[in-house]
């Protein structure tokens, strides 16, 4: 692929930022006719197929075939893929698009903690004061308490544990075995499959309500799945990390303006504050361990989402 430029790179990551929030209002209409299951399903499946040329092409180019240890990690690495979608996409059953964005991007904060956890791997200290304000943000995000914290915006809570453990995976798979593209149009097939099964037993999904939603199912797999993937996969080999984990990060604000403008959803005003201060901690523990290493001559690794 030739190269382009540092500022037609900004761009691609910008896009794909912006297709990523708009999704959390495709995710909520799409419930209008079909249940999440479903929704899901079709969804990465499609998604899947559409960027199955790119990632057999990557796979071709590996000299050596994927060992079986790998292929159990891939394996798990699906299922966790398949427990962030539902669980987020059944959380915005009861939630707004708005906190539907802000709470997926508290993922950014499980990372390091999940990291340390499983792998002992000891946090940068931005995160002892990153998850207090993360928490205060979401205080005020309810209106100042946790009596309107239903059951959709713990779902979502949920899922953005299941992101970062996503994310995680994703960093060895890639480094292992040379091949994310691959690796993530396995773990959509695999969720999309799964999601289908479960869908059959549990929703007795109806050809006409998928018909009925498909103007967001198209959005939701090829422009917010397979072609914002792409343009992330692109963007980063231009933009350091840091840089990107600032655009990256963004996503949320984009669910909120997608919700303003195309769902009417409101915060009250204390919810803006809380807004606030979550989006002010997921871009605190992106980009200040990013900054620290580069003082120090270190190359960054500020985590990000592959998918929405």
């Amino acid at each position: 692929m030739p190269p382009i430029s540092r500022t037609v790179a900004v761009l691609m990551l910008l896009v794909c930022t912006a297709l990523w929030g708009f999704a959390f209002v495709a995710q909520k209409w799409a419930m209008d006719s079909m249940g999440a299951l479903t929704f899901g399903g079709v969804r990465y499946l499609i998604a899947g197929v559409v960027i199955l040329p790119l990632a057999l092409w990557e796979y071709r180019r590996r000299a050596q075939p994927i060992s079986r240890a790998n292929w159990r990690l891939i394996a798990v690495f699906s299922v966790v893929f398949f427990f962030g979608a539902y669980l987020q996409q059944w959380g915005l059953l009861t939630t707004s698009a708005t906190n539907g964005g802000f709470l997926t991007g508290l993922y950014v904060l499980f990372v390091p903690v999940i990291a340390f956890l499983a792998l002992r791997t000891r946090p940068h200290p931005i995160l002892y004061l990153c998850v207090p304000l993360a928490l205060l943000g979401l205080y005020y995000l309810n209106g100042g308490g946790f009596s309107s914290f239903n059951g959709g915006d713990g779902l979502v809570v949920m899922s953005a544990v299941f992101w970062a453990v996503h994310v995680l995976m994703l960093s060895f798979l890639g480094r292992s075995t040379g091949l994310p593209i691959f690796v993530s149009a396995v773990s959509f097939l695999v969720s999309g499959a799964i999601a289908m099964i479960a869908a059959l037993v549990v929703e007795s999904p109806t050809l006409e309500g998928i018909v009925q939603g498909w103007p967001v199912i198209l959005y939701a797999s090829v422009l917010s799945t397979a072609v914002a993937f792409t343009l992330q996969a692109i963007g980063q080999l231009y933009v350091p990390p840091g840089n990107a984990a600032i655009i990256l990060s963004s996503e949320s604000l984009f669910a909120a303006l997608g919700g303003a403008l195309l769902l009417g959803e409101r915060l009250p005003p204390i919810g803006y504050v809380g807004a606030g201060l979550m989006f002010l901690a997921i871009l605190a523990v992106e980009t200040v361990p990013a900054l620290v290493s580069r003082r120090r001559g270190v190359r960054d690794v500020a985590p990000s989402k592959i998918v929405n």
